[in-house]
């Protein structure tokens, strides 16, 4: 029989490597990784934090595949952007820091719902958003959003490209470059306030991040034979169960 312990590295391995799996074909890793923690025994505020350093290095590792579409955007563009990223990035880390943990287990539900949503429904979302003719000023709407990933990072890339495309822009390179771009300051600023606070376990999250290394580099192998669609669906379903998890749990 396996000891406890061993079971507990083995499954944070595993919703690691899944994790990347799932990022670099449809995205919503941040599903398994956060539970597979909280299961783990971390606490609900330690998993959210460590969660958030285990997908980092992805959202850089995206950034630079898309550096030739960045390269589009003025040095002007990039400076505004990312300092707006790192001060709502700040700003969420910050309030999830000073949020009990008692009241944010409650709220997790409604973040995971919320996340899983938006994974299911962005598409649809984008579609009506390139429609209609009412575009939203790109820095406000990027700070809003910037301090929800800081806070929670489930459902970040979604919202970031729905905010992209209501502020007006249409070249899904762009925008897919500039949403891992951003989240990765988003999540670097983040993850510095909640390693000075000590909320970070780091054997759990490089343990992590390396399995989610492997399994976003065998992901882009498997996307290629994985219709995208049944792996949405997939995410999906983990992420309604995940809610009702933790909404029993609450």
């Amino acid at each position: 029989m396996l000891d406890w312990e061993i079971l507990q590295w083995i499954v944070l391995i595993v919703a690691g490597y899944l994790a990347g799996v799932l990022n670099s074909i449809a995205g919503g890793g941040s599903f398994l990784t956060f539970p597979a923690l909280v299961w783990a025994g971390v606490p609900p505020i330690m998993a959210n934090a460590t969660s958030a350093v285990a997908v980092l290095p992805g959202y850089l590792g995206g950034a630079l595949g898309f550096r030739q579409e960045l390269s589009q955007l003025t040095r002007r563009q990039h400076l505004q952007m990312s300092v707006v990223g790192l001060v709502g990035g700040l700003l969420g880390g910050a309030l999830l820091l000073v949020t009990p943990a008692e009241l944010f287990s409650q709220v997790v539900p409604v973040l995971l719902l919320l996340a899983t949503l938006m994974f299911a429904f962005g598409q649809t979302l984008l579609a009506r958003i390139r429609r209609s003719n009412q575009p939203v000023a790109l820095l406000p709407g990027l700070f809003v959003v910037a301090v929800y990933g800081g806070y929670f990072n489930g459902g970040l890339g979604i919202m970031l490209l729905a905010m992209f495309a209501a502020a007006g822009m249409t070249n899904m390179l762009l925008m897919n470059g500039l949403k891992n771009w951003i989240s990765f300051i988003i999540s670097l600023i983040s993850v510095l306030a909640f390693a000075v606070a000590g909320k970070v376990l780091w054997a759990e999250a490089l343990v992590m991040m390396l399995a989610a290394t492997l399994g976003g580099y065998q992901g882009a192998h498997l996307s290629r034979i994985l219709p995208a669609v049944w792996v949405k669906r997939f995410v999906v379903l983990v992420g309604l169960v995940m809610t009702l998890v933790f909404l029993l749990r609450s």
